[in-house]
């Protein structure tokens, strides 16, 4: 598991969230007031993906989302009763809860960032969607592009430093191509 979330930031990442998101259900609002009520509970509490995969785990989704409203699951049992996951939660607050929130998340929120654990029951076989290849790959295009334009301007310095006119404007033409190339890929 990744390192340790302190219970100050899930208070604020669940803050945030609920100013943030109307849910499906407004019992996922209770459920999430409670958790910000109980330190103890919140100290066991681990926002994660694909919480299926958990022993004991929450699925909740904002209105934004085309998720389920909400799921909870323990062992073998599932339900969409949130009456009866609250009194899990109060009955047994020393387990470990694992939850994830469906909610529009692009670009991902800083403080959701803060708190998402790796999932420990992922199986090892579980597959990357096409959607999270299409966006690595995009953030590897976007990277790439301006590390490339950095290195140029770099360069364009140096021939400036240097008084070298030709290198320039090749370099200055360069640059102009890398930035017309980005701004055809955006659009």
């Amino acid at each position: 598991m990744t390192a340790s979330v302190s219970v100050g930031e899930k208070k604020q990442f669940v803050r945030w969230f609920l100013q943030s998101h109307k849910m499906k259900r407004r019992e996922c609002i209770w459920i999430l007031n409670y958790m910000l009520s109980n330190e103890d509970l919140l100290e066991k509490t681990h926002f994660v993906e694909e919480a299926h995969y958990c022993p004991r785990a929450m699925v909740m989704s904002s209105t934004e989302s085309k998720e389920i409203p909400f799921r909870f699951y323990k062992g073998n049992l599932m339900t969409a009763d949130a009456e009866k996951s609250f009194h899990d939660l109060r009955l047994n607050p020393d387990e470990d809860l694992y939850v994830q929130l469906n909610f529009p998340n692009r670009p991902p929120s800083p403080l959701y960032l803060l708190v998402l654990e790796e999932n420990p029951y992922m199986p090892k076989n579980a597959s990357i969607t096409e959607e999270d290849r299409k966006i690595a790959e995009g953030m590897l295009e976007a990277s790439l592009s301006a590390f490339q334009e950095e290195s140029v301007l770099k360069q364009i310095d140096e021939a400036l430093d240097a008084n070298d006119r030709e290198k320039f404007f090749e370099l200055s033409a360069l640059l102009q191509s890398i930035k017309t190339l980005k701004e055809s890929e955006s659009d």
